[in-house]
């Protein structure tokens, strides 16, 4: 049996599942945001009782927002902050008395869909989460590329291609840079550009059921959404040029980006032609779970 568990900054989930992939059971607890102790008591908790109520012992997976210096294995990159610095692979370790393997939950993510979700068939895949925050993993040949600082696919702290002058010098970014593409795509980023331009607060489901009734204000806001999502992605397309682009966190839910998206990133990319697919994440918010999982194949 493989268990996985997807440590995020908003849920902790865990998944036992069959080698082929079959889930037999899956467990979600809130995140004790700012506790990381108590992240680590609640990991262990899960793991104890995907065991006890499934009666069998796994192999043990977890993905971390962020990743783990190379070296040292202290937390970096992070957004759930009160990960950075921390001894976590160790720290883990020793709760859990086993042993483990933790990757960033970006490139489990993107191992998941290789694997078998929206990517499988497909050699490299970059796999694209735009969520609360922003991020990205790269998949070669169903495995995670990590590269020799434990870096690949922070897309999300690139910073904006081609900004215009309202968008110099770009927006503080919780990094310590400005104008990361976290800051200009995220689904808070979308929200919070509504609520400048109205004072009033809305979530992004609400601002693109405005948009799809015709509300002018909506609808030049997701234009201007999709135009900064070309920009970022054109940069990949053009120094990787992968095979396919797998789109996953809540703002892929909006239908509408599958039908926009390839449009304006054709424009943005240097070459003259542009066939790369832009799908829809098979396995949707579970993805990041399953690819933990996945560690141990």
């Amino acid at each position: 049996m493989l268990i996985g568990i997807d440590w995020g900054g908003t849920k902790i989930e865990g998944v036992a599942m069959e080698r082929d992939g079959r889930e037999l059971l899956r467990l979600r607890e809130p995140t004790p945001r700012h506790d990381y102790l108590g992240c680590l008591q609640t990991i262990r908790t899960m793991v104890d009782a995907l065991e006890s109520r499934t009666g069998r012992t796994g192999s043990l997976g977890i993905g971390i927002p962020g990743s783990l210096e190379p070296k040292t294995r202290l937390g970096k990159g992070a957004s759930s902050t009160w990960l950075l610095g921390q001894p976590v692979e160790k720290d883990l370790h020793a709760v859990l008395q086993r042993d483990i393997r933790v990757e960033n939950d970006a490139d489990c993510f993107a191992a998941s869909e290789a694997v078998d979700g929206a990517g499988a068939g497909y050699n490299v895949v970059f796999a694209v989460i735009l969520g609360s925050g922003v991020g990205a993993g790269l998949a070669v040949g169903g495995k995670a590329h990590h590269g020799p600082n434990n870096s690949g696919g922070e897309w999300g702290h690139n910073p904006l291609p081609f900004p215009d002058i309202t968008e110099i010098s770009g927006r503080p970014c919780y990094c310590g840079r400005h104008g990361c593409m976290e800051t200009w795509v995220s689904g808070r980023a979308f929200e919070a550009e509504y609520t400048r331009h109205t004072d009033q607060a809305l979530l992004a489901r609400e601002i693109i059921e405005k948009m799809r009734n015709g509300d002018r204000l909506a609808g030049l806001l997701w234009d201007r959404y999709i135009d900064r999502v070309a920009r970022g992605l054109a940069t990949v397309v053009n120094s990787l040029d992968p095979d396919v682009l797998v789109m996953g966190g809540g703002m892929s839910n909006v239908d509408e980006l599958y039908r926009d998206l390839p449009q304006a990133l054709a424009k943005r990319t240097f070459s003259t032609v542009f066939h790369t697919p832009i799908v829809k994440a098979r396995h949707g918010d579970s993805s990041g779970v399953r690819g933990a999982a996945w560690l141990w194949i």
